[in-house]
């Protein structure tokens, strides 16, 4: 039976419900979604969804970080966006991220998310 490791880290915004920031489960690391929440504050950053998609990348980062992975290693990213029309700007800082080898990825449009958040984003990483 496979065990199960969860992930904490202070580098990425305390969890705002009742789960883990991530999850380690033999080779695979499991995130949950994150916000572009500064994780000192817990509040979102200013700037719009650039900068909410950069700090949110900034945070699954060190909850990957945590669990030992990298983006490197990220296989597969859900982004769930507030707005549809804000594709492009998440896309040109997600492409910051990624530069090489990109994970597979879905985007979809939600009617809303936490903390009025405008982008969330949440990953598979192997290792």
């Amino acid at each position: 039976m496979s065990t199960k490791e969860i992930i904490v880290t202070s580098d990425a915004p305390k969890a705002i419900g009742p789960y883990s920031a991530g999850i380690k489960v033999e080779n695979f690391v499991y995130t949950s979604g994150q916000l572009g929440m500064d994780p000192e504050s817990g509040m979102l950053v200013e700037g719009g969804v650039a900068a909410e998609t950069r700090q949110a990348l900034l945070n699954l980062t060190a909850v990957l970080a945590a669990a030992g992975a990298k983006l490197e290693n990220v296989v597969k990213t859900t982004v769930f966006l507030r707005d549809i029309n804000d594709f492009g700007r998440m896309n040109e800082v997600y492409a910051e991220f990624f530069t090489k080898n990109p994970p597979a990825r879905s985007a979809v449009q939600v009617a809303a998310l936490p903390k009025g958040g405008a982008v969330e984003i949440e990953a598979v990483a192997i290792l």
